[in-house]
């Protein structure tokens, strides 16, 4: 037989398949630092290709999210495929900051971690100004 399945196994292994071909949506593990000057944001991507990643920072909010395809195969003897299977898998996180000089944001991606230096603005510049009543 190519391919053969103990009857025990059959409804063990349909289980893991269609919960295995379910997406997932994950939490991405982080580490927030604050220094002086600005955030450092280390997120955990292991796995993930630098072009599927995403990052923006919009009215405050940090976004991350990345998604990545995995396709396993299995061949017999003669090389003929036998079992081919896909999973998408999707990882997101918000963060709020204020007082962030955005145009000063940068990011790099190195061994799966996303390290995202966000500046914090000069006290002048976020200190408020008296405003007069006429």
């Amino acid at each position: 037989m190519p391919f053969e399945s103990k009857p025990t196994d059959i409804f063990k292994e349909f289980g893991r398949q269609f919960i295995d071909q379910i997406p997932t949506v994950n939490a991405v593990k982080t580490d927030i630092k604050e220094k002086d000057n600005q955030y450092i944001v280390e997120a955990d991507l292991p796995g993930f290709d630098k072009k599927n990643i995403n990052l923006s920072y919009n009215e405050g909010t940090l976004k991350i999210s990345a998604k990545r395809s995995i396709e396993s195969r299995t061949e017999n003897e003669e090389g003929r495929v036998i079992q081919r299977e896909r999973s998408t898998d999707s990882v997101s996180r918000e963060f709020s900051f204020s007082n962030i000089d955005s145009d000063k944001i940068s990011a790099s991606y190195k061994d799966g971690v996303l390290t995202v230096v966000l500046p914090k603005k000069d006290e002048q510049d976020i200190a408020g100004s008296n405003i007069t009543i006429d």
